[in-house]
């Protein structure tokens, strides 16, 4: 991975160019050059439309507008009223600056427009290194891969995340593992994607302990971001299983927020997995210590204070019926066999923050 002139490290992922370093923000309108573009509208959340305003005053008369209302779950809705605002300022790329909710409404507006996109990603949730795009409409999460959905760039810039609260660094980086640690035991799972995995997960287990010792530590958060690049592409490499289903499941039917879903339910998946993977989880074991990669988890969640309980984030032990039967209606491939009555009990444990299941 060579540097650039101006100190970036650059990497070619086939289609995708991949931009790492400080200050590497400002290089946006740089690149919409690149992609013959010169139009952008500038997507980001309500809560972060300072930083995109400014990102945009950087990109000068490439920028044509924004709109701040990207949301969880990439809501059918909200892209419509994107496109509207896309199409009425003729812009000619997308520029999204956030997590999974900015990302998730740029590869929105890709798939309807096949516009190219220029991706700064503000957590770890790695959707910017993926053809993955999920959206929910009537309260069903539904994915689809288009290799037109795929962003052209990306630029991992650490001095995005250096103010990313320590528990959302925590549950945002857990995401990212959830990718790679199902890629483990995908059927279509390869010596590449192993080794992505691995190094995705090597990369959070040593910096999410850093980066929440020292949430200001630039190469600590410049580290976590090169997982959330190998945990991202990994998982537009492989399908996913039983983890990934039941996120989708609560987040799309119930409103749960994504990172700290994914974080609550990953150990508990895993663990199930287990039963039926254990040879090819057992790097997770190596990484964390211990003889059962479920347990592993979580404690290593523990330790980093990330949200153990369903509970916790809202969801009623009466919805968890109703959460079981939607999770078992077209189950994705898992590695073990997916039942009603051992989907109950484990959404049971991880809402009241229980130890997982073995």
């Amino acid at each position: 991975m060579p540097d650039s002139a101006a100190g970036h490290q650059v990497a070619a992922d086939g289609p995708v160019r991949v931009v790492f370093g400080p200050g590497v923000r400002e290089t946006a309108a740089d690149e919409m050059r690149r992609l013959g573009a010169t139009r952008a509208l500038v997507l980001t959340t309500p809560q972060q439309e300072a930083e995109g305003r400014e990102i945009a005053d950087r990109m000068g008369t490439r920028a044509a507008g924004l709109f701040t209302a990207a949301a969880m779950h990439t809501p059918v809705e909200v892209t419509e009223d994107a496109l509207d605002r896309l199409r009425a300022l003729g812009a000619d790329c997308i520029v999204a600056i956030g997590g999974g909710s900015t990302t998730g409404l740029g590869k929105a507006l890709a798939y309807r427009t096949d516009l190219p996109q220029v991706v700064i990603p503000t957590t770890y949730a790695g959707s910017e290194a993926t053809p993955i795009l999920g959206q929910t409409e009537d309260g069903v999460k539904t994915t689809l891969s288009d290799p037109k959905v795929l962003p052209e760039t990306i630029l991992y810039d650490p001095e995005m995340v250096l103010t990313l609260p320590v528990a959302m660094t925590v549950t945002s980086g857990l995401n990212a593992m959830a990718h790679a640690a199902e890629a483990l035991y995908s059927p279509d799972r390869t010596d590449e994607s192993d080794r992505l995995a691995v190094e995705g997960l090597q990369a959070f287990v040593t910096g999410l302990p850093a980066v929440v010792a020292a949430p200001g530590d630039v190469a600590a958060r410049a580290a976590t971001q090169r997982g959330a690049w190998a945990c991202g592409t990994v998982l537009g490499r492989v399908g996913m299983a039983l983890h990934h289903k039941l996120c989708h499941t609560l987040g799309g039917a119930f409103g749960l927020p994504h990172a700290e879903t994914h974080a609550i339910i990953l150990p508990h998946a895993i663990a199930y997995n287990a039963r039926s993977a254990a040879a090819e989880l057992r790097p997770i074991c190596t990484l964390l210590g211990g003889e059962q990669a479920g347990p592993a988890l979580h404690r290593f969640a523990a330790g980093l204070g990330a949200p153990l309980a369903l509970r916790d984030l809202g969801l009623e032990e009466a919805d968890l019926d109703r959460a079981a039967d939607l999770a078992t209606t077209k189950p994705y491939p898992n590695p073990h066999p997916v039942t009603r009555g051992d989907i109950r009990a484990l959404l049971q444990a991880a809402w009241a923050g229980d130890e997982p299941i073995r």
